[in-house]
């Protein structure tokens, strides 16, 4: 019976729009992918309108090292954590000390200390605060984190679990990379960070929100070169699949109806669909092998729309305008796939929610 409370957001300060960002890979590219012309239309198809970076446009087109761009990405992220994190616990007016697990999840840079020893500091959480940072989940690591936050909350029913995501792939751009990946992750990936509170069945939360029912994590035989990253000389190279639509189209259907059925519903008692939009024709794979309609997936567009894919805070920015909405009853499917091949299920449940 562990349940969210509330989640905050926090993006960087330099917005990009897609038509800069289209004129940007043209001059960076330009020459170096056959058939440009036909490449440069992804930016028109992508459903994306803008995004957050964490630096200016002109500090992309000069080459930097993996230490200078990974120093830069544990600054920015020890900031937008925190800005996350205090919006999150002054919706739910929640101390910091109160706090009895921070999960952090990231892809897009490396820090030892890790970035939630750094937050502990920062927020002055609880000495005896129990820390766990997760690396490499990708796109799915919004749902993973949070299905972790959860089973920890289930078996501590008087504890309070912070989640907290931030993902730079800005900062993971690699001028000097002519690849398909990097050309097609240009028009795609922004930059953001979300923290979210979950609370076991014994903390009387101030606020509604929905408890969260199960969790299902599913991994695909012989599919670890369909997304992640190559570690090279000077950083880390993108890799993703163009096959990746049709993988959703053929493999997730029987995952979320294997899901659903262990939970002992069906997928027309879903009412919310908070699906990590990774992109224009994911979300379309999604709708074709789930036969739903667009409508249901209105909120990860309208995130893809305005902040493009940010890895695995994504959905969490669709969870939150899911809340805002504040539903009294339904169902919500969270749905994400990742690295691996990899997919990650979580259900919630506004029909049972207390009332406070």
């Amino acid at each position: 019976m562990s349940k969210i409370v509330a989640v905050g957001t926090a993006v960087p300060p330099y917005e990009l729009s897609q038509s800069d960002a289209k004129a940007f890979a043209e001059e960076l590219f330009g020459g170096s992918l056959e058939q440009m012309d036909r490449m440069m239309t992804i930016f028109e198809n992508t459903a994306i309108e803008k995004r957050y970076i964490s630096c200016p446009p002109d500090w992309f087109s000069r080459r930097h090292t993996f230490p200078e761009r990974n120093e830069k990405y544990t600054q920015m992220t020890c900031q937008l954590a925190e800005d996350a994190i205090r919006q999150c616990l002054e919706q739910s007016n929640t101390h910091p000390k109160q706090i009895d697990h921070i999960y952090f999840v990231s892809t897009t840079g490396i820090a030892t200390p890790s970035i939630d020893a750094h937050l502990i500091n920062q927020l002055g959480l609880s000495t005896h605060i129990k820390r766990t940072p997760i690396w490499g989940l990708g796109c799915a690591g919004g749902v993973s984190g949070l299905s972790r936050a959860y089973e920890f909350a289930k078996s501590y029913p008087d504890s309070r679990v912070l989640f907290v995501a931030v993902e730079l792939c800005s900062l993971t751009y690699r001028p000097q990379d002519n690849s398909k990946s990097n050309f097609v992750a240009t028009s795609l990936f922004g930059d953001g960070a979300a923290a979210v509170l979950v609370v076991g069945e014994n903390v009387i939360p101030n606020r509604n929100g929905p408890t969260i029912v199960d969790s299902m994590s599913t991994i695909w035989p012989d599919s670890l070169d369909v997304m992640g990253w190559e570690v090279v000389d000077d950083g880390l190279k993108v890799i993703f699949s163009r096959d990746i639509p049709s993988i959703v189209h053929e493999q997730v259907k029987p995952v979320v109806d294997t899901f659903l059925a262990k939970c002992e519903i069906k997928l027309e008692d879903i009412t919310y669909m908070i699906s990590h939009p990774g992109g224009k024709k994911v979300l379309e794979a999604y709708e074709s092998a789930l036969q739903l309609s667009k409508d249901k997936f209105i909120y990860a567009y309208d995130v893809l729309k305005y902040f493009g894919n940010m890895s695995s805070v994504t959905v969490l920015f669709v969870l939150q305008q899911v809340l805002q909405t504040n539903p009294t009853s339904g169902y919500g499917l969270m749905t994400a796939l990742g690295p691996g091949f990899s997919s990650e299920l979580l259900l919630l449940d506004w029909n049972g929610g207390v009332s406070i």
